[in-house]
């Protein structure tokens, strides 16, 4: 768990922490504090030693990056959180004491050396170029204005104090962008690299059957990202490896359970409450419209980070957690979604029960088990617990530009529960594909925190 009391307290140092509480706007962004104070040699100081503002920034923009640019689905925006995360921790670990890169246990991963750079460092710079340069090489298809704002929000934080020397500044940024290059290059051998140029390839045709998916309405889409889930892991060894256990056999006998779990979806819908509604509408997360369910993760996270007046190191480890979190949920999930290749409610609903049945939310255009939300949330969420406790009370400001009242929770597993039973409000998930994604997730979430970021620790 962390804590912020093993932090040193330095002059100065929080000036930037209540910049999240109103930012919605890339104007919001540019305006902040461009200075970070310092209190003794600069030079040899650790990353714990300045606040997580230039993280939070940059988090806080790539949530607007996801939303705003093509392409990017819940699976491609959980990969780019993950390699954010990555070079953050990565650019940044020489400067963390007790903590180690994980280039070990990543062998393909050839970082740049140091060359006696470890302990000569202006940290905020070094995260700065990195973050940048990282989320150049992951929005290459984003708007003019979007890579504008990249090269102005790089330039606003890219300013210290007149105690820093200018070419301590420049070697940390050169720094910065050597790491941010391995990271990309790395990451294109993943198996997920460009995927938002390809989230519907016309080369999978779904397999035909009795129970299985097809594509659903209102739009009769094709499958997304139907290969996502061969996609190389981090924390764990492969899509594979934390195996949902099986559904209920699907039947169209009355008094079978997969009948029964279709009938549950159905009466959940017609009789749904208000608040139902309000929590399928919160967590519905629908790409173009939002940042999508792993954004709302990092959302979250950006919210507790900032509440928690966390360091940089400290915000550095949370981001690489449940950046991995994510990812590695989501090609879980999806190598369980396209080895079951289960049929959605709608369509089951439609051709047994009532065919002018119509859910709350639109059905996404993929196989029904696990349930999406629901690994996610549970990987996200487990991490957050494991950092900061579960019994932790937040209010989730997530849609607050969207005008959606603000969810209250007193625990991060009542974050994870909530957002997987909305997909059961909303019409698109059986119970199994629910309470199943959750411990998928949690499996996700133990692997991550197995991760040997830790002097001594051992994966």
């Amino acid at each position: 768990m962390l804590s912020t009391q093993d932090s040193p307290s330095w002059p100065g140092e929080r000036s930037r922490r209540e910049f999240l509480k109103n930012a919605s706007l890339a104007a919001a962004w540019l305006a902040l504090p461009t200075s970070w104070a310092v209190v003794g040699r600069p030079d040899l100081r650790p990353a714990k030693a300045y606040d997580a503002g230039v993280a939070l920034t940059w988090f806080d923009f790539a949530l607007h990056l996801v939303k705003t640019t093509p392409g990017y689905s819940p699976p491609v925006a959980s990969r780019t959180f993950a390699y954010l995360g990555i070079g953050l921790y990565e650019t940044l670990v020489p400067g963390m004491p007790g903590n180690r890169s994980l280039q070990g246990k990543f062998p393909n991963l050839q970082l740049p050396t140091r060359s006696g750079r470890d302990s000569h460092m202006y940290w905020p710079a070094a995260a700065n170029a990195a973050i940048a340069a990282v989320a150049r090489g992951l929005f290459p298809t984003t708007s003019a204005a979007n890579l504008a704002a990249i090269d102005q929000l790089e330039t606003s934080l890219n300013t210290a104090s007149d105690s820093v020397s200018p070419v301590l500044v420049a070697d940390s940024v050169s720094w910065g962008k050597d790491v941010a290059a391995a990271i990309l290059q790395w990451s294109a051998s993943d198996g997920g690299h460009e995927g938002y140029l390809r989230n519907f390839p016309s080369s999978y045709i779904p397999p035909q059957g009795p129970g299985l998916w097809v594509p659903t309405a209102p739009g009769f889409q094709g499958a997304l990202q139907p290969y996502w889930g061969q996609n190389r892991t981090f924390a764990v060894s492969s899509g594979a490896e934390c195996v949902a256990p099986d559904h209920p056999t699907f039947s169209v006998a009355v008094d079978s359970d997969f009948y029964r779990d279709a009938v549950e979806v159905y009466e959940a819908v017609n009789g749904i409450t208000a608040e139902q509604t309000e929590i399928a509408q919160f967590w519905s997360d629908d790409p173009g419209n939002t940042a999508t369910p792993p954004g709302h993760s990092i959302s979250i996270l950006n919210q507790v980070i900032n509440a928690e007046e966390l360091d940089l190191a400290e915000a550095a480890e949370c981001y690489l957690k449940v950046g991995i979190a994510v990812s590695d949920a989501f090609v879980t999930c999806w190598n369980t979604k396209y080895r079951t290749n289960l049929i959605r409610p709608i369509s089951y609903i439609r051709d047994l029960i009532d065919n002018q049945w119509t859910p709350i939310l639109s059905t996404p255009p993929f196989p029904e088990f696990t349930s999406g939300h629901s690994v996610q949330s549970g990987a996200a969420f487990g991490v957050m617990a494991d950092l900061f406790g579960d019994d932790y009370q937040l209010v989730d400001h997530t849609h607050d530009d969207r005008g959606l009242t603000p969810r209250v929770f007193t625990s991060f597993s009542g974050c994870a529960e909530e957002a997987a039973v909305s997909r059961l409000y909303g019409g698109i998930h059986y119970r199994p594909a629910i309470d199943l994604g959750v411990a998928q997730g949690r499996c996700v979430a133990d692997a991550v925190e197995r991760l040997p970021l830790r002097a001594g620790k051992r994966a």
